[in-house]
């Protein structure tokens, strides 16, 4: 079935809803959701009963890059600094040298086993040298992985920020492989260039946007997520402009942004946390579309060499030897080396070898594409198994919530307290957003004149305010005095 202006959308919709529908039901059979996409869109394909024909890796990449800024960036938004910061070495590490150990690793490997050129094998190397954000953020998520000391924050971090090093090397070994003539260490400064520029561009415009979205004022509420989708994109390209890596940029202008007060920021959460879901589907259905089963097939032998080799030997070996100089229970580390998932992005990386028109191209994107399956098919849905055989879970009473699970908590707060403005009060005529008020904590209502408001963080702080505020346990209180630099005696308990 050709894709047309007429049939595209209900084809499009029916997909959408047949794979949420899937996914609804996927976990109790311990498959993972991507996976039921992935294989939704094979089957919709032209080598499936939906024999839609889509055969544009172009269209594909263009596809997988908007899809990367939303996942990316809403994993940004989500990530907790107070959490990351204590293990911030380890995950850079892990996200720079890890990577690099993986690709030359897999990449000797496959040069040892196959007819590939050394550039070649390097190049196959660093497309499924990183982990998977959208694979890593979907399942820890999806299963509530309650996981001992800084294990899910590490490896959150080290899936949202590894990307830009792999698509690094897979532009540099793609060069090499395309221009025979130019010596490995002529990449050496366009890596510096992709990773200073994008970290200076990253944070750059996580302030810029901070100021914008606070400053800005906006006459509805639900243009905020759109003013951020536009700053996103802004940062994405500009840095790509300037010569820079926009994934590692976008990913850390959100990490800054997701840790600030920001007006609306609630909604823009929960904006892009169902964006980042849509564009994980869309992202996996268009890869299943692109790829074609009967080709893979003359490939399942190698492939099966090729990711067995990856997920026991290249990607422990890259974070056993990325971790050694930092103090880590041994189980710690071969849980990271466990987690190691890769998913769409190797694919959409796989496109750009595609689209350069190289010789081995199409095998490159088999190999990967099954790559990506088996390792999504065998590590997803043994988290939780290899975390209890190495100890490193938690009971699922002590999981720990992120920032958006606490913030978009539907039920009842713990405790509910009404605090009174006086006209010594520190909070007096100042807008909600400038409080840094805690972040477990919110003000519901404000009853002003015998009427109540529900504020924004526009909304300025008057006299005689009596601010209306909830919190998940009656602890968090104690820092809301503290930010309000007043004491117990002014507020009063409901």
């Amino acid at each position: 079935m050709n894709l047309t202006i007429e049939n595209i959308l209900l084809i499009g919709s029916l997909l959408l809803l047949l794979s949420i529908l899937a996914g609804k039901t996927s976990y109790k059979f311990g498959v993972p959701t991507l996976l039921l996409f992935l294989t939704i869109g094979m089957l919709a394909g032209s080598d499936g009963i939906g024999g839609i024909l889509f055969d544009d890796p172009k269209l594909a990449q263009f596809i997988g890059i908007v899809s990367l800024n939303f996942i990316l960036f809403s994993g940004g938004l989500d990530t907790n600094w107070t959490a990351v910061k204590p293990i911030l070495k380890e995950g850079i590490v892990l996200s720079t040298l890890g990577v690099f150990l993986t690709a030359v690793s897999l990449g000797t490997f496959v040069w040892f086993i196959t007819d590939f050129t050394i550039y070649e094998s390097l190049l196959l190397g660093s497309i499924v040298s990183s982990t998977d954000a959208a694979a890593v953020f979907s399942i820890l998520r999806a299963k509530s992985l309650a996981l001992k000391t800084n294990l899910r924050p590490t490896l959150e971090l080290e899936s949202g920020s590894n990307d830009p090093m792999a698509y690094v090397l897979t532009i540099a070994f793609l060069t090499l492989v395309i221009n025979q003539d130019q010596s490995f260490f002529s990449i050496i400064p366009l890596f510096l260039q992709q990773m200073i520029f994008g970290g200076i561009a990253g944070i750059t415009f996580g302030f810029t946007s901070k100021f914008i979205i606070n400053k800005i004022k906006l006459d509805f509420e639900g243009l905020y997520p759109v003013l951020v989708i536009a700053l996103m994109f802004i940062t994405f390209s500009a840095t790509t402009f300037i010569g820079g890596n926009g994934f590692l940029a976008i990913y850390i202008c959100a990490v800054y942004l997701g840790n600030q007060d920001l007006i609306h920021k609630k909604t823009i959460l929960k904006m892009f946390d169902g964006l980042a879901w849509l564009m994980q589907i869309v992202l996996f259905l268009t890869l299943g579309l692109l790829v074609f089963p009967s080709q893979i097939i003359p490939y399942m032998g190698i492939g099966i060499l090729i990711s067995v080799f990856l997920i026991l030997v290249a990607r422990p070996v890259g974070v056993l030897i990325s971790l050694l100089f930092f103090k880590m229970k041994f189980r710690r580390r071969m849980y990271i080396s466990w987690v190691g998932l890769r998913g769409a992005v190797p694919i959409v990386f796989a496109t750009y070898p595609l689209l350069a028109g190289i010789d081995k191209a199409n095998m490159i994107f088999n190999i990967v594409f099954f790559i990506s399956v088996t390792s999504i098919l065998i590590q997803g849905t043994t988290l939780s198994i290899v975390a209890k055989w190495l100890n490193v879970g938690l009971p699922e009473t002590q999981k720990k919530l992120t920032g958006t699970d606490l913030l978009m908590e539907e039920h009842p707060k713990a405790e509910m307290r009404e605090i009174s403005i006086t006209k010594e009060c520190f909070a007096l005529d100042k807008k909600i957003v400038e409080l840094g008020f805690p972040k477990n904590a919110i003000i519901a209502m404000i009853k002003r004149d015998n009427s109540y408001i529900i504020p924004n963080g526009l909304t300025k702080i008057q006299v005689y305010d009596t601010l209306i505020i909830l919190a998940d346990k009656p602890q968090i209180f104690d820092e809301v005095y503290k930010t309000l630099q007043i004491t117990k005696k002014q507020e009063e308990i409901i």
